[in-house]
């Protein structure tokens, strides 16, 4: 693929993405598709379906959505995000050129969802991903009261919080386990947990204090207890430039003033 060049046809020629088979999804957000348009006229593109890499044109909201969709498809791929949304923690930069020169460079990134294994109290059970957290969040004006576990030993035997969520680095700076508004114990500000660790939430008198878990945008309410492990099985592949690679920006992220 070579982008249009002006100078040796009256018209432009478009560049063979199809070829390195390269699919293209942008989000619905008006800006994003004014950038699909303008890719679309400058390269041919592979059908998404049947794309060995994807470029996706949003926020991190869309891009968390292209990789939930792939695990839920059970066909993974790499992506190459650019960023046509807000922040963009987990995309590259919008340039319209030298787009396969800058996919052949990338550097990928691994990022292992959680997985998320939630009982209510009437006993039903959710299985789901989450890229970004997990969260517990009290759904009440009472207090949440809840027992944590690493590995099976209880490391908080009560936190008293609004609140409690796991974190990948997609999500935060590290992995993490970090109270939301804690009372009890006040000055607990979290913990930087291996890959290898499964950290149990045990809800007490969760019909009184209500809690529900989050998984990234998926919710089940009036939880009892909430199992999370890292799912290295179903690992995703980003590709950010070398210079603007995720594994970089966390670090620095950690010193951030």
């Amino acid at each position: 693929m070579t982008p249009d060049d002006a100078s040796t046809s009256g018209s432009a020629a478009k560049g063979d993405l199809a070829s390195a088979r390269i699919g293209l999804l942008a989000s619905h957000t008006e800006v994003a598709r004014a950038a699909e348009a303008m890719l679309r006229h400058r390269y041919d593109w592979a059908d998404a379906e049947d794309a060995d890499i994807l470029v996706a044109l949003g926020g991190d909201g869309f891009m968390l959505q292209t990789l939930h969709g792939m695990l839920e498809s059970g066909r993974q791929r790499p992506v190459f995000g650019m960023n046509r949304g807000t922040v963009g923690f987990l995309m590259n930069d919008w340039r319209l050129d030298r787009l396969e020169e800058r996919i052949a460079a990338a550097k990928p990134i691994r990022v292992a969802p959680l997985s998320m294994s939630a009982r209510t109290v009437s006993g039903e059970t959710a299985v789901s991903a989450a890229i970004n957290e997990v969260s517990l969040l009290r759904e009440t004006r009472q207090t949440a009261k809840i027992e944590i576990s690493v590995n099976g030993r209880v490391a908080i035997p009560e936190l008293a919080c609004d609140g409690v969520l796991v974190a990948t680095p997609a999500g935060s700076t590290a992995y993490n386990l970090t109270p939301i508004s804690p009372f009890r114990p006040r000055r607990w500000s979290g913990a930087i947990l291996p890959d290898d660790t499964c950290v149990c939430f045990r809800v007490h008198e969760p019909e009184n204090r209500p809690v529900s878990a989050v998984a990234d945008q998926f919710e089940i309410r009036d939880v009892a207890q909430v199992d999370v492990t890292l799912d290295r099985e179903r690992s995703l592949t980003l590709l950010f430039d070398p210079e603007h690679a995720l594994d970089e920006r966390i670090a620095m992220e950690q010193f951030a003033t």
